[in-house]
C-alpha cells in the first residue's frame, strides 16, 4: 500500500516538474475567494475586504504540487478585466456561495463566458468550490452543479467539491482533484 501511494505522490510530482501550475480563480464577489487563497496559502483564516484588482500568491496545499493562483476580484465592475488573465492558465478554480441562490443564474452565466471566451485556454480542468456550506439554504455540491448547468461543460473536465472556506473542508481536496485533472490534461497533449 505505501508503494502505490509513493509512487502517485512520484506521478504528481513528475507532472508538475516544469514549474508552478497558472491557476486562475474567479468567481462572483462575496464567494469567498480570497479566503480560499489565503487558507490554503498560510492555514489561516485571515479577515478579507472586497479585492479590487487581484491578489497573486504560490501555494502549496500539498508536497507534491505547487500552484500560482491568481484571485482576481469579481465585482460586477472589474469582471471585464477578467479576460486579461486568461492566457496560459492551467487550471480554473470558479468559487460559488452555495448559500445565495439569488446568484446562481449570474454566476453560471459568468463560468461559461470565461470558458466560452477566445483568450481561455481550449479545455482547461475547472473545479467549482461549493464554497459557504456550512450556512442554512447552502445547496449540495449536486444540486448546486444542477442549477450551474454543469453537465454542459463537455470540452473541459470539471470538478465540483464542497468546502468551508473558512474552516478549510473540502479546500485540499479541490485543489487535489484540480490537480489530478491538470496532470491527466498535460498527458492528453
Amino acid at each position: 500500500m505505501g508503494l502505490i501511494i509513493s509512487k502517485l505522490g512520484d506521478m504528481l510530482l513528475n507532472s508538475f516538474k516544469d514549474g508552478p501550475c497558472r491557476i486562475l480563480m474567479l468567481g462572483l464577489d462575496a464567494a469567498g475567494k480570497t479566503t480560499i487563497l489565503y487558507k490554503l496559502k498560510l492555514n489561516e483564516t485571515v479577515t478579507t475586504i472586497p479585492t479590487i484588482g487581484f491578489n497573486v500568491e504560490e501555494v502549496s496545499p500539498n508536497r507534491n504540487v505547487t500552484f500560482t493562483v491568481w484571485d482576481v476580484g469579481g465585482q460586477d465592475k472589474i469582471r471585464c478585466l477578467w479576460r486579461h488573465y486568461y492566457q496560459g492558465t492551467e487550471g480554473l478554480i470558479f468559487v460559488v456561495d452555495s448559500a445565495d441562490s439569488t446568484r446562481f443564474e449570474e454566476a453560471k452565466e459568468e463560468l461559461f463566458g470565461i470558458l466560452e471566451s477566445q483568450e481561455m485556454t481550449r479545455g482547461v480542468p475547472v473545479c467549482v468550490i461549493a464554497n459557504k456550506q456550512d450556512l442554512p439554504g447552502a445547496l449540495s455540491p449536486s444540486r448546486l452543479g444542477d442549477a450551474l448547468s454543469l453537465n454542459k461543460l463537455h470540452g473541459n473536465p470539471w470538478h465540483i467539491q464542497a468546502a468551508q472556506a473558512t474552516t478549510g473542508e473540502g479546500l485540499y481536496e479541490a485543489v487535489d482533484e484540480l490537480a489530478r485533472m491538470i496532470k491527466k490534461n498535460k498527458t492528453k497533449r
